[in-house]
């Protein structure tokens, strides 16, 4: 799938997918195009079901400069339940990445602001490339943080360090975000290092990837109990399979006997 601003390929590991933002010109701006082509290459990632691990980046500079700011917010005398119509379409664009059950990881090669820090960390994991920051610069602008960035912060940060980010509108250097949890590692070639995870967990098992995955969203959310009841169905069906069965037999066949 290529689109103008959005192209959706195959990697060269099977089962990898590489969503890129292609609009460098912009610093990859979400404005009304950018996001209807985002929305339908998530879309087409879903319904593919050959893909097994999803890796988004930007092209250029820029992983994403957030929202198109002319674009969304250039007719401000419009009502507010306007404006909040448009704005929810925005979210949307970059939020149905966290529904995908396949593992998501952001390749951020340089700035993630506003609405792309909130893609990124839509993804399950965050990759950064040595000049990747990551920014909430909402109130820089007289604006409230959107698009979920708020929850996102709170859940990498605590709440405590995400309140300071916000009212600060603050940035986080690649290292910054690795220390503070919002990050995962450096890398100096981060689309490089995502690819080559996402090849790793494509190799796997995929429902046993989409359960783990659904293990750790429960463990985050619901508690100690959802989690062991989820866990203990999960592991006793995976416990009926080719692989554990010969570590098994490995472990009970005895010594000069194979």
């Amino acid at each position: 799938m290529a689109g103008e601003k959005v192209t959706l390929t195959h990697g060269d590991h099977p089962g990898v997918r590489i969503l890129a933002l292609t609009d460098p010109d912009r610093r990859n701006a979400i404005g009304p195009q950018l996001r209807d082509e985002l929305a339908a290459a998530v879309a087409a990632v879903a319904a593919d079901g050959e893909a097994r691990a999803l890796v988004v980046t930007g092209a250029g500079r820029a992983f994403c400069a957030g929202a198109d700011l002319p674009a969304v917010f250039g007719q401000p005398d419009r009502p507010v339940a306007e404006i909040r119509r448009d704005l929810q379409a925005i979210y949307r664009s970059f939020l149905v990445v966290a529904e995908l059950t396949i593992p998501t990881i952001a390749a951020v090669q340089g700035p993630a602001v506003g609405a792309g820090l909130n893609l990124a960390m839509c993804c399950d994991l965050r990759i950064a490339g040595p000049q990747a920051t990551f920014a909430a610069t909402f109130t820089r602008l007289g604006l409230h943080p959107g698009g979920g960035c708020t929850h996102f912060l709170v859940r990498a940060l605590g709440p405590q360090r995400a309140l300071a980010m916000l009212l600060d509108g603050g940035t986080l250097t690649a290292e910054e975000a690795v220390q503070r949890g919002l990050a995962l590692s450096v890398a100096a070639d981060p689309v490089a290092t995502a690819t080559a995870a996402a090849a790793q967990y494509a190799a796997l098992d995929p429902e046993l990837v989409r359960d783990i995955k659904r293990s750790v969203q429960l463990a985050e959310t619901a508690g100690l109990g959802p989690t062991l009841e989820f866990e203990s169905w999960a592991q006793a069906s995976t416990a009926t399979g080719d692989q554990i069965r010969a570590a098994v037999a490995k472990l009970t066949t005895p010594p000069g006997r194979s």
